[in-house]
């Protein structure tokens, strides 16, 4: 259990890297919880700081997800620990986005954990391919709301509640619909702002 402890706060440390906090104060001279919907993730980023710092903090932000379900979870496996190698990549991810949602770094404070979940999901997708369809899947609903109405927080929310849909319906792995329902729970517990200005008509639109 200690390789699986010692994973578990990699993780959580890799996830808790605020990355447009971080851009937005070296290249900006910006604290980002200042400014816009005072949250440090990539959309607030791309509204406050630019697109090209925007997509930026997207990107790394999902390389947060795949790092603690690929390559850190891929050495402790190789420890041979008492867990299975799904068990241990779920529980890696999981503490990947509670890093990005509560970050260390920040006061408990962080982003609502999109990003870093997508990046949970293509990690899994890299090790399992009966992941992959799933993924596109999930991908394709977030794209089509977001085109129909230009709302991140929107999108956000309705493509996570179809994960675990999708993970029953393909009948995949317990561990894997339990994630879909942790990831899909984190998700909207992260967006209760953002669902009641939407139920409002109050919510901002991307563009």
């Amino acid at each position: 259990m200690l390789w699986i402890i010692l994973g578990i706060i990699i993780s959580y440390l890799i996830g808790s890297m605020p990355t447009a906090y971080i851009l937005g104060r070296a290249l900006k001279g910006k604290d980002l919880r200042q400014f816009g919907s005072h949250n440090v993730g990539a959309t607030n980023a791309f509204r406050v700081l630019g697109k090209g710092i925007g997509i930026t903090v997207l990107f790394i932000d999902i390389i947060k997800g795949i790092i603690p379900t690929v390559l850190i979870s891929g050495y402790i496996i190789s420890k041979n620990t008492s867990l299975s190698p799904e068990i241990t990549r779920v529980i890696f991810g999981v503490a990947a986005a509670c890093g990005h949602n509560w970050t260390i770094f920040l006061n408990f404070k962080g982003g609502k954990g999109v990003a870093v979940t997508f990046g949970v999901l293509i990690g899994l997708a890299i090790k399992y391919s009966a992941l992959r369809i799933i993924f596109g899947y999930v991908l394709l609903v977030w794209i089509l709301v977001f085109l129909l109405f230009r709302m991140v927080s929107l999108a956000s929310v309705l493509s996570s509640v179809t994960l675990p849909i999708f993970m029953f319906l393909l009948k995949q792995k317990q561990e894997f619909i339990i994630l879909g329902i942790v990831l899909c729970v984190l998700i909207i517990f992260r967006h209760k702002s953002n669902i009641a200005r939407i139920i409002q008509g109050k919510e901002k639109r991307l563009f």
